[in-house]
């Protein structure tokens, strides 16, 4: 029965990611809950249940989202008229894409753009992120790795998966391929002790010839680990549209902190946004990777002789 469990939950995670990878390189076109349901071979009955429990939004609010996400970066980035950007998100006219943008923006498209235009952050043309200096700083994270001195990470208000910015972590300099390094941050356990908890983000790649992922760590006072995951036997590589990924670790009675971030092995870049941190169902199937190994149960080859 728990084997049965796990297989549908991970049969569940593995859906939503294709799904999303479809609505992704389909945000053009006119798709909803039917079409994307059809896509996974779901009713959209039981497919809206699933997917609302795994990205923590309908089909169709996400849908939506992304576009108003595109618009904003598009009304900051380019030249391209409000009614030429409100076509390619699908509003049939420019009225009802202002509703929707001002309802989750606070603000009509055209007041955004003069607010929000990229020269007036970056000192570029327009596009482009805005790059880390050694007065700045991605608030509540930090740079760190085998060689952090060559990566770079920082803000991009120009590549978005929801709102007005994302973080990014980036290779700069030529590298070995057993470099990394992770944008990460770390706070106390106490919460969340005796909990089973899910930690998921959207990520998006670009020329990733190493490995990069989400991770997560529980430590106990004396800096053991006591659970872990870094995506490590499901790497995210290559160039990847915008998806949802996911860790759930157990964090136990003498956990003291957790950390989690992402990693970046090699050369490449990495975007992140829109993380979640989150209590689970008990019976949720863990990502522990297993630190521990098999002992031997008595001493052997003392002669070096074998």
């Amino acid at each position: 029965m728990e084997g049965g469990r796990y297989f549908i939950l991970n049969r569940y995670s593995a859906m939503i990611q294709q799904s999303l990878y479809f609505i992704e390189t389909h945000l053009d076109e006119d798709i909803g809950l039917e079409e994307v349901a059809s896509e996974a071979l779901l009713s959209p009955y039981h497919y809206h249940r699933v997917f609302r429990n795994e990205v923590g939004m309908t089909v169709v609010d996400y849908i939506r989202n992304r576009r108003m996400s595109y618009a904003s970066v598009a009304l900051r980035s380019t030249d391209a008229g409000i009614l030429d950007i409100s076509l390619a998100c699908g509003f049939e006219s420019q009225e009802a894409f202002t509703r929707a943008f001002r309802k989750i923006y606070g603000m009509p498209p055209g007041r955004f753009r003069k607010l929000f235009d990229l020269k007036v952050f970056t000192g570029k043309t327009r596009g482009g992120e805005l790059h880390m200096d050694q007065k700045s700083t991605v608030k509540g994270w930090m740079l760190t790795g085998s060689h952090p001195q060559s990566y770079e990470m920082g803000i991009d208000p120009a590549e978005v998966h929801q709102g007005k910015a994302s973080g990014y972590l980036k290779a700069v300099t030529p590298m070995e391929s057993n470099e990394f390094a992770t944008m990460m941050q770390q706070f106390k356990a106490d919460k969340y002790v005796g909990k089973r908890m899910k930690l998921s983000g959207f990520v998006k790649t670009e020329r990733v010839d190493g490995f990069c992922g989400l991770w997560m760590r529980v430590d106990n006072n004396v800096q053991d680990v006591l659970q872990f995951d870094n995506m490590h036997d499901r790497p995210i590589t290559g160039t990847q549209p915008w998806n949802q990924y996911s860790i759930v670790l157990d964090v136990p009675e003498d956990s003291a902190v957790i950390s989690f971030g992402v990693i970046l092995n090699g050369k490449g870049k990495v975007w992140v946004d829109s993380f979640r941190f989150e209590e689970v169902d008990p019976n949720t199937p863990l990502t522990h990777m297993a630190t521990e190994y098999e002992m031997a149960d008595e001493p052997m080859n003392l002669s070096f002789e074998e």
